[in-house]
């Protein structure tokens, strides 16, 4: 049977329950009374730190995507710094800078704020590309270095990048290079009519982190990764995620899905797959997030949005 993009996001008032968990039901209960109206992005957020990948947001200003941010922070009890982007930041702001000590006399070196378990880099497209590829080396391989020098990151060790649509003045578009190391992207979007209600009313939204505790800590978020990760896949599944690739790469226009696209989908298809309390991964559960792995990687904004559309089309579930 064909797949059409109504099969790739279930509608967010139909999402399946979550597993049982206390501690994870607590987390997303917590996390619904923030981030109002949003169940399946919470979802796919969650999902994409599950499987030890980075989370690119984009949206227009205002629609939450910083708090989304503090607010995962928090609740998992991640040590968590905020980088605001512009044009004028420097690489040195991002990793860090030696300072020599006129008493020692010997350089210092004094971490930047890339130095944390969970990093927001706020409107990332923003600043020049060398301020961008500060990033790519931590996000690949958990680690930075300076001067010759290689310095471990903090574990566990997330980017979460916010960005404006490309068509807004001052903006930079992101390589693909930096695209690719972004697990998937996300998109919140206006509320409904009900919740921006609530918005108006002073329900959720930022004022309301102020109160929150942290529901997990990192040995929750350790276990949850490895049972998640541990989901038995099939190797008709595995045909499928191939023959997504496959059918992406086929597609003039844009560059196809790369290998650790394909291994991104696969973790993110367990992640789904296990919060919803399966044991193994279902066609449905690579459907649920194709859309947030392969739109940012087939091309910007909508457009490749459209171009993942019609992957999911041409594909036959074998």
């Amino acid at each position: 049977m064909n797949f059409t993009p109504g099969n790739a996001r279930p509608r967010e008032d139909t999402l399946l329950p979550l597993r049982n968990d206390p501690v994870l039901e607590a987390l997303f209960d917590q996390a619904n009374h923030i981030i109002l109206g949003k169940p399946h992005a919470l979802r796919l957020a969650m999902t994409c730190l599950l499987s030890r990948g980075h989370l690119l947001i984009e949206d227009l200003p205002g629609m939450g995507k910083t708090t989304l941010a503090h607010l995962l922070a928090t609740l998992m009890g991640l040590d968590y710094q905020r980088l605001q982007f512009t044009s004028d930041l420097l690489p040195a702001d991002v990793i860090g800078i030696s300072v020599y000590d006129r008493n020692t006399e010997q350089f210092h070196f004094h971490p930047g704020p890339i130095f944390a378990q969970l990093l927001l880099a706020d409107e990332i497209n923003r600043a020049t590309p060398k301020t961008q590829s500060a990033l790519l080396e931590a996000m690949e391989e958990r680690q930075v270095t300076v001067e010759g020098e290689t310095r471990p990151l903090p574990q566990p060790f997330f980017v979460i990048a916010t960005q404006n649509p490309a068509h807004q003045v001052g903006t930079f578009p992101l390589p693909e290079s930096q695209l690719d190391r972004f697990l998937m992207r996300i998109s919140l979007g206006y509320p409904d009519e009900g919740t921006e209600r609530q918005l108006l009313q002073g329900q959720g939204g930022r004022a309301q982190l102020t109160h929150l505790e942290p529901v997990a800590d990192r040995n929750d978020l350790e276990r949850w990764k490895t049972a998640s990760q541990t989901l038995f896949v099939s190797d008709a599944l595995l045909d499928y995620v191939q023959a997504l690739l496959s059918a992406s790469r086929e597609i003039r226009e844009v560059c196809g899905l790369s290998p650790r696209a394909g291994l991104g989908l696969l973790a993110s298809a367990r992640a789904w797959a296990w919060l919803l309390g399966r044991e193994k991964v279902l066609p449905e559960d690579i459907q649920a997030v194709w859309p947030s792995i392969a739109g940012h990687r087939l091309g910007p904004g909508t457009e490749g949005d459209v171009h993942a559309a019609q992957i999911l089309q041409s594909v036959v579930v074998p």
